[in-house]
């Protein structure tokens, strides 16, 4: 919507706007490319030009649809799947994204998941083994390890320590 609005401000027209994507069917001038840079850093947006780069965030963003915003099970490894959804040899998408953010794509998958993970308990809505399942992990023993390599924490620690928390901050 932010992005929308300051496009329809500096007076340009789009096709289609999607999370991280836009495309614009007007040819822009150098003065207008420059407005929309500074209005969108003044939203915390960035206009981003570089192909590698831009490539290095639909990464991110395609991960990040997948754990927080489908429950689609993948039926391939995540090599595979966005090797598909970004049309590149996954080697190439691997050096590239080594090479803009100091990770791995594994790493970055498995650092998003752990954090759904968090949410989740948080929410108290799922159990354990809901979660588990929702995450698509092969047991709850593995999420639980997984958890606990990455965070230093058991899942059930974090979740009493958020609890403990949370009544501390209501007995004030």
């Amino acid at each position: 919507m932010v992005v929308k609005s300051e496009l329809e401000k500096l007076g340009l027209h789009f096709d289609t706007i999607e999370l991280g994507e836009v495309e614009i069917t007007d040819d822009m001038s150098k003065e207008q490319l420059e407005n929309l840079s500074v209005a969108l850093k003044l939203t915390g947006l960035e206009l981003m030009e570089d192909n590698k780069k831009i490539l290095v965030e639909k990464i991110k963003t395609t991960i990040i649809e997948l754990i927080h915003f489908s429950d689609e099970q993948i039926k391939i490894n995540l090599s595979d799947y966005l090797s598909e959804k970004l049309n590149h040899n996954y080697t190439y998408l691997s050096n590239l994204f080594s090479e803009f953010k100091g990770t791995t794509i594994e790493q970055f998958y498995l650092a998003n998941k752990i954090e759904r993970v968090k949410e989740l308990l948080v929410y108290d809505e799922l159990n354990l083994t809901e979660i588990a399942w929702k995450l698509h992990y092969s047991s709850v023993s593995h999420l639980s390890n997984q958890f606990k390599k990455m965070t230093g924490l058991t899942p059930s620690h974090f979740k009493n320590l958020r609890l403990k928390r949370r009544a501390a901050l209501g007995s004030l």
